[in-house]
């Protein structure tokens, strides 16, 4: 399970056991910090705490904030300022040279939201919350949010309709640019700082072959909250024994995994069935299918002549279509054996989703995140 998808189920779990409860979430960052905005902390007030903010660092002081906030019942936004000299003295000890700016809320004033969001993720649809942090308008609370579909649905309101619609196109522009961050919008009588949070859904992983070197894939990016779809044409190696957490099963022949799997733009598949007449077949159905991604198992002379053999059938792979086609599958770390391959692949769809080549961080000129407008504490 997800982090996001941890705290969020956490949130319902929670409120349905009547605790009291508080969601501290990053909205803001400047610098290098651990965290990034969409980062949460749900608080307990017997002191559990579900997510992360800081790997621990900063846990402790936002707490403390929560607590006040559970008992007052008004939202806070703090900023965390570990660029001084002094941040030793206060004890954050992050030494990331960065500020954290972080909203804390009733978390009861989330529930509604937070169960729609975890039904998004569960059926893979992008969504965009949008949360007021501070507003000069009386009748509009920090805290008062959207939740936004791609098709401009949306449940919740801010009190007026023309201001929904007004926060409602942001959102959208946010959702198209797969942006997160805080930003003004105007209203119709005034002004609201408001938290955009794009909700991708997970990638959705799906495996070609359900041989036993399928199995560590599936448990590394199952661990990281992906769907992991498991393809095979023999019905005995697709048991949720062999796939604790994958999501699904496909029983199919090789060359219909593009329908039988549902494959689309959100799709990452990797091919390791180790029998080349059905990688050919699982090669033919998605080198022309919507998949972001096909990793092809084995060596680049083996998809040479796979291609090769495909080329005499009349099936060429256009060249965006051959961009999408990587073999040998994974980064090169020298991996060995099932589970490094596994690590291997799961980086490397990681990197192309992210828009990154990979390679060494130390020798990376440029932040390792985008760099983010200063945050500022709302007066």
């Amino acid at each position: 399970m997800s982090e996001t998808a941890e705290v969020l189920e956490a949130i319902s779990s929670f409120h349905s056991e009547g605790r009291k409860l508080a969601l501290a979430t990053i909205v803001g960052v400047t610098g290098s910090t651990y965290r990034r905005p969409g980062a949460r902390l749900l608080v307990a007030e017997d002191g559990t705490m579900v997510g992360n903010l800081s790997g621990g660092c900063l846990e402790g002081e936002v707490h403390g904030v929560a607590q006040i906030v559970m008992e007052s019942g008004e939202s806070r936004l703090e900023l965390y300022d570990l660029t001084a000299d002094d941040e030793v003295v206060w004890g954050w000890g992050l030494g990331c040279n960065g500020a954290i700016e972080v909203f804390i809320e009733p978390a009861a004033k989330a529930v509604e939201i937070a169960a729609a969001i975890r039904t998004a993720i569960d059926e893979a649809r992008p969504v965009v919350a949008a949360t007021v942090l501070d507003s000069n308008v009386p009748e509009i609370a920090p805290g008062a949010r959207l939740l936004v579909e791609e098709d401009g649905e949306f449940r919740g309101t801010l009190g007026r309709a023309a201001d929904d619609d007004s926060v409602v196109q942001e959102a959208l522009r946010a959702l198209a640019g797969s942006e997160t961050g805080a930003r003004e919008v105007g209203l119709s009588n005034g002004r609201a700082r408001i938290f955009f949070e794009s909700i991708e859904p997970p990638p959705r992983l799906l495996i070609c072959g359900a041989g036993h070197d399928s199995i560590p894939l599936a448990a590394a990016a199952a661990g990281l909250g992906w769907r992991v779809v498991v393809v095979d044409d023999r019905e005995s190696l697709l048991s949720r024994e062999r796939y604790p957490g994958a999501q699904d099963f496909v029983l199919c022949p090789p060359a219909e995994v593009a329908t039988a799997g549902a494959v689309d733009e959100r799709t990452y598949a990797v091919v390791m069935s180790h029998n080349y007449l059905r990688d050919r077949d699982y090669l033919r159905a998605l080198a022309g299918s919507q998949a972001a991604y096909v990793g092809m198992l084995g060596p680049k002379a083996r998809l040479r002549r796979l291609l090769g053999d495909l080329a005499t059938e009349g099936v060429v792979p256009s060249a965006e279509e051959l961009a999408r086609i990587h073999g040998p599958a994974g980064l090169d770390i020298g991996a060995e054996g099932p589970e490094e391959i596994a690590s291997a692949i799961v980086a490397e769809i990681l990197a192309l989703g992210r828009g990154r080549t990979a390679g060494f961080l130390k020798d990376r000129e440029e932040p390792i995140h985008p760099r983010r407008q200063q945050p500022a504490v709302a007066t």
